[in-house]
């Protein structure tokens, strides 16, 4: 089991349930070291203080809150420790919701919470029953690393789950980010997109795996071998500002979706775009019993994986 990174228990009512948190994801990413690059040597970070330029340790540095221009606050791990928060030490549910009504942009990390010590052993299976037998997530208030944060308890394989959530004035309002100005959509091309789409659908994300961090390793042990590094992927992506035929993207994409299931893609047609609005609207593809079915056996095409989770 992994370490636990914090211990406190859940407050549901009047029931205490004694948990500690434990890491629900791993970082399987790549990690390098800042070298210098005449002999390999290590380049590290130096914490020095801006007045005396002198290199300051770990047991000479704390917490510092800048209220004014040359004018800063000292706050001790103490004086958090004992700030009165009900939350202290206890993941507080405050309410339950229906878990559609959650915004997934709100949701952070992810963790466990394992039950601590046999006592909370029954609690903690009250908890997770009542929560797989509604339709409803908990959302709880608790304080780590410093500050309170909003939480989401749900069930993950009959263990409960905490997401870290983001406060409401934490999310910014979509109406700030630039949209693309309204254009006119046709009829047929929605319904193809919906198509592809039906297409595309799978059951679950297992086939998805992290190609750069592959390719990643791949030049780290040619280089580590002396051997010549992998040969550069072609780049498929068009060039920016090129005029695309959607309907015929569309179209295409369709195909080749039904293509990598097997599936016959005669029946994707290539539509011409419509020269102005005032064009006679085309009939929709009629969709055939083999672009209605989803099969989650096999994996998405090695491209389209590649692209969602780029575009995540």
């Amino acid at each position: 089991m992994p370490r636990p990174l914090w211990a406190g228990a859940i407050s549901f009512g009047l029931v205490t349930i004694p948990v500690k948190i434990v890491s629900a994801t791993e970082d399987h990413d790549v990690h390098f070291h800042r070298v210098h690059l005449a002999d390999m040597g290590r380049v590290r970070t130096r914490k020095v203080c801006e007045i005396d330029g002198e290199v300051v340790s770990q047991d000479e540095i704390g917490k510092g809150y800048e209220i004014a221009k040359d004018q800063t606050v000292p706050v001790t791990d103490e004086e958090l420790e004992q700030m009165p928060l009900p939350t202290a030490k206890a993941i507080e549910i405050a309410a339950f919701v229906d878990a559609d009504t959650i915004d997934p942009v709100r949701i952070s990390d992810s963790y466990y919470l394992a039950a601590d010590g046999q006592v909370a052993a029954k609690p903690y299976t009250l908890l997770r029953k009542a929560l797989q037998r509604s339709s409803k997530v908990a959302v709880a208030k608790f304080q780590w690393h410093g500050r309170e944060r909003l939480g989401l308890l749900r069930i993950r394989e009959g263990a409960i789950v905490l997401h870290s959530m983001k406060w409401p004035d934490e999310v910014r309002n979509p109406d700030d980010v630039t949209a693309p100005r309204e254009v006119e959509v046709g009829e047929e091309e929605i319904e193809q997109a919906l198509q592809l789409a039906e297409q595309m659908t799978i059951e679950d994300l297992s086939g998805f795996h992290d190609e750069y961090r592959e390719a990643l390793e791949d030049i780290i042990a040619a280089k580590a071998e002396g051997k010549p590094l992998p040969a550069p992927a072609e780049d498929e992506t068009q060039e920016k500002g090129e005029v695309v035929d959607l309907m015929a993207a569309l179209n295409a994409s369709v195909k080749a979706a039904k293509e990598s299931r097997g599936e016959d893609g005669e029946d994707a047609t290539v539509h011409e775009m419509r020269p102005s609005k005032k064009t006679a609207r085309k009939t929709p593809a009629k969709k055939t019993a083999a672009s209605k079915k989803t099969t989650a056996s096999k994996k998405p095409a090695k491209k389209t994986a590649t692209k969602k989770r780029s575009a995540s």
